[in-house]
């Protein structure tokens, strides 16, 4: 099984498709809690040049509820990081697949709230 969901944008920058992604997810009930600048990290503490790379951590507020009132510890997993990386070609989205990372979590009714999620987040992916 694939953990990400994946899109590949050839005709943009990355500070463009990082608008783009923002946008794409507010209009699909998700919010950006965080934002890490992997490419500026790496060459503060490491001084290591690497291309684009930067990691939003996006939630749904009223899915991740649904999700801790199912199983409180479920947040250790949250929120669903999107990255955006620079690649020859473009930029590529990818964006966790929440089945995925929930099969840690014996939980049915869990699953198939991840499924709403993957869902809402393919459908956020594909708009940008």
């Amino acid at each position: 099984m694939t953990y990400t969901i994946n899109r590949m944008i050839s005709s943009a920058g990355i500070d463009d498709v990082d608008a783009r992604t923002r946008a794409s997810l507010a209009n699909h009930g998700f919010g950006v809690l965080t934002e890490i600048d992997v490419k500026a990290t790496m060459k503060n503490k490491l001084d290591v040049e690497m291309p684009g790379y930067r990691i939003l951590g996006a939630c749904n507020p009223k899915m991740a509820h649904q999700a801790i009132e199912i199983e409180p510890r479920v947040g250790a997993m949250l929120p669903c990081n999107v990255i955006l990386r620079e690649v020859e070609g473009g930029v590529e989205v990818s964006a966790i697949d929440p089945v995925a990372s929930m099969q840690a979590i014996e939980n049915t009714e869990l699953t198939a709230v991840a499924g709403q999620v993957r869902d809402l987040l393919a459908k956020a992916v594909a708009a940008i």
